[in-house]
């Protein structure tokens, strides 16, 4: 038995036909709209295949998938992908551990970085992440990272000076001018 296509109504016939004259749609959105339009001005499917050097089986596909859900049949199928590698407590557990300050679990530092968070994730929570993971997940969670600069500001032991003791005696003493 033949494949037929199904009658189109006026506003599928003009969206098919926009679809396969478009210049700016995704090629296989367009080759599927021109399998469609050459269907519905009578054409069969080895016919339509031969023009547009496809097999008659993907004509017959996209004919039949067309005629079960119209437009949205044209449409690629959604794909599975990769599942995600790290469930959703484990982010979780990672983002709590971000916005908590490390003092008051009980850590002996007062920032965070990458290696920290690395190594409490493991010893505590038993979570095994890798850090440019870590990285990741926080930048698509949208925590702004900041990066310590010591020289910047003041010294963090006040008595830095008095414990440095004078400069070194290799450094050469400026020239005095006459």
């Amino acid at each position: 038995m033949a494949l037929q296509l199904r009658p189109l109504t006026d506003s599928e016939a003009a969206r098919v036909r926009q679809l396969a004259q478009a210049r700016t749609v995704p090629v296989r959105t367009v080759q599927r709209a021109r399998i469609v339009w050459q269907a519905s001005q009578g054409q069969w499917a080895p016919a339509i295949a031969r023009e547009l050097s496809v097999s008659e089986k993907m004509v017959r596909l996209w004919l039949r998938r067309f005629n079960a859900r119209g437009l949205d049949g044209l449409a690629d199928a959604p794909r599975r992908g990769r599942p995600p590698t790290y469930p959703p407590e484990q982010v979780s557990a990672l983002i709590a551990a971000v916005l908590s300050n490390p003092q008051d679990l009980g850590l002996p530092f007062a920032n965070w970085t990458l290696d920290r968070l690395v190594a409490y994730l493991g010893e505590q929570q038993g979570t095994a992440m890798k850090r440019s993971r870590v990285g990741e997940i926080l930048l698509a969670e949208g925590v702004r990272w900041r990066t310590q600069e010591s020289w910047f500001g003041e010294r963090v032991d006040p008595a830095f000076a008095e414990k440095r003791g004078p400069s070194s005696r290799c450094t050469p003493r400026p020239r005095q001018t006459a």
